[in-house]
């Protein structure tokens, strides 16, 4: 998840995150394991070729003490007084409030190019660098007025004065919530420039990906009115802006003075809420009604506790900023084992929103568990977990837009699905009668603003009552299925063929004369017959009556049903099996047929 490899640096200092088991459900496909181990070779490609390229540097340190002075400092270094470290490794100072000293030592370098000191990452507190006369420049990631602006960490350009091979003297004065560990690196202006750009290139190209992933959730938020995409965007934003202030980037290059003094309690609110908003997309991303129900209740109680604690956190209140200072950690922590084993459960009971929600997250799991270490010292040399941890995000923001992709695809398809069992009769697959009724008044329309001529079928089949007497209803269902494979190959795509009930046909026609409609039933008849479905013993074969109607001026659907089935009944007492087009005379017949009640048994 998003918020998990942030909890040791943006909560209290001294705490860590517990390593949860990584592994994904038993039964997904080869290339999803593949797609989660990109990031994972990634990482291991970076811990191969990373490599410092600045001068090489000798350090030592001590806690700051009261009265302490610079020149003291240095002859200390000196006499080998202070506790010497590798700068070119990430060193944890202590956070003792008074903060730490430290001396570094470079080599002279073959050059007389100006030299930068960079420390990275950016401490949230100050440092100060120290000259032959006192103070020379403090610097934070919050400040706008120094002339040379680090991106992601901070920078002091060496006074040339003093000589390349000069000791350099800081102080670094911690945060009062956190301390991290920082490495340190002298480096020629150019390279040092060069170095710099890269990382803005970067870390632009990472937080724009996961902007616009948010911005396009936002977009489909408010289109489809699923609030499973608003929750994704608060997710992603809410990374955004934790990241934003842990490397510094909301100030350098984005420029937002106004959130000088407030870095830490904007980050730890958007940590917080990075949470809530993880735990609602949880619940309806991976649908956890119906694949983890157990899991629901506690999830979004953990998506409504994170804001209480935000509420806390602001409140200004001394005991309750506290209190809001230790719930913090493990709640986080907590909610991060709880979310992995929800999304584990959820993908092996077949969620597959799940297993998208994994791919993006054990890569972030892991970096939690990496940065916790080295937040107590471990793993030194892995000095760009910080910026993996960008990149991860731009990855995760990545996969669950495909994921989200994924599933509205899902309900497209979940909808059509409904759609079509609502539209289609289940015997025969053909339109049902309330389905084929709509179409057709659309049809009737377009073909009177267009003036086209449409034709009506209405279709009987002949002798079904007794088939279904002597042979059994499931004869019956399996003639009414070969006919109506028959009926759709017959017609024209465009045509509207629907059953309208029983062993009832009806078919609209568009663009056709009567002649042409005549000729289309006519075929219809002989299809049917030709299928040579026995009725009866005595040689008896399922045919089918037709009558014919062409639309009218003032015609509308009910009336040209009404004259086609009316033409039908001329068929039914004339022979059958064979088509008959609506006349008035036909109307008189069938109005004559109606009125005996036994003619009907053997339609």
């Amino acid at each position: 998840m998003l918020f998990a490899h942030v909890g040791a640096r943006m909560a209290s200092s001294g705490t860590g995150a517990e390593v949860t088991e990584d592994a994904l459900p038993k039964g997904w496909r080869g290339r999803r394991w593949l797609l989660a181990a990109l990031p994972l070779i990634w990482l291991l490609w970076l811990s191969l070729v990373h490599a410092s390229t600045g001068a090489k540097l000798h350090g030592a340190w001590r806690e700051v003490t009261r009265g302490d002075i610079p020149a003291q400092i240095l002859s200390a270094f000196q006499h080998g007084a202070l506790k010497p470290f590798n700068p070119s490794l990430l060193q944890r100072f202590p956070s003792d409030a008074l903060g730490s000293w430290v001396v570094l030592q470079p080599v002279a370098p073959d050059t007389d190019e100006d030299q930068v000191l960079s420390i990275y990452p950016a401490p949230l507190g100050s440092v100060t660098l120290y000259g032959d006369k006192g103070p020379i420049r403090t610097l934070a990631l919050d400040d706008f007025n120094a002339p040379l602006h680090g991106h992601g960490r901070l920078a002091f350009r060496l006074p040339t004065d003093q000589g390349h091979a000069a000791p350099i003297l800081l102080k670094i004065e911690h945060s009062n919530t956190l301390v991290a560990p920082e490495r340190f690196e002298v480096q020629n202006l150019d390279d040092y420039l060069q170095e710099d750009s890269d990382w803005l290139a970067f870390a632009t190209a990472c937080f724009a990906v996961m902007v616009a992933m948010a911005l396009m959730a936002l977009c489909f938020a408010i289109m489809l009115r699923d609030m499973t995409f608003a929750w994704y965007t608060g997710y992603m934003l809410c990374y955004v802006v934790v990241q934003g202030v842990q490397t510094g980037f909301l100030f350098h290059p984005l420029g937002l003075s106004w959130l000088a003094g407030s870095e830490m309690l904007v980050g730890a609110s958007a940590l917080a809420l990075s949470v809530s908003f993880a735990a609602l997309f949880i619940n309806r991303f991976c649908d956890l009604p119906r694949h983890a129900p157990a899991f629901r209740v506690p999830v979004v109680a953990l998506g409504f506790a994170m804001p209480l604690i935000v509420v806390l956190r602001c409140s200004q209140v001394s005991t309750l900023v506290v209190m809001a200072q230790t719930l913090i950690n493990p709640v986080l922590i907590l909610g991060a084992v709880l979310l992995l084993v929800t999304a584990l459960v959820a993908g092996m009971r077949g969620s597959r929103q799940a297993s998208f929600f994994l791919i993006g997250w054990t890569p972030l799991l892991i970096l939690t568990a990496m940065t916790s270490a080295q937040a107590t010292g471990a793993l030194p040399n892995l000095d760009w977990l910080n910026d993996a941890s960008i990149a991860m995000g731009a990855f995760e923001a990545i996969v669950l837009s495909l994921g989200l992709a994924d599933r509205a695809l899902t309900m497209r398809r979940d909808r059509d699905t409904v759609r079509v069992l609502a539209d289609r009769d289940a015997l025969t697959n053909l339109l049902n009668r309330r389905a084929w009724t709509e179409a057709s008044n659309h049809m009737l329309a377009e073909g009177a603003g267009a003036g086209q001529p449409i034709a009506l079928l209405f279709l009987d089949l002949d002798h079904f009552k007794m088939l279904n007497d002597r042979q059994g209803h499931a004869a019956g269902d399996r003639a009414l299925v070969a006919v109506a494979e028959v009926l759709s190959n017959e017609l024209r795509p465009n045509d509207l063929l629907g059953r309208y009930g029983g062993e009832e046909f009806v078919a609209m026609l568009y663009g056709v004369n009567q002649e042409q409609a005549v000729h289309v039933a006519t075929r219809l008849c002989r299809r049917v017959h030709r299928l040579e479905i026995p009725v009866d013993q005595k040689n008896l074969l399922l045919s089918v009556s037709i009558g014919l109607a062409m639309r009218s001026r003032g015609d509308t659907l009910e009336t040209l049903i009404e004259r086609a089935d009316q033409a039908m009944y001329y068929v039914k007492l004339n022979g059958r099996n064979q088509v008959h087009t609506f006349e008035r005379r036909a109307e008189m017949v069938a109005g004559h047929h109606k009125s005996q009640s036994t003619s009907d048994s053997n339609r």
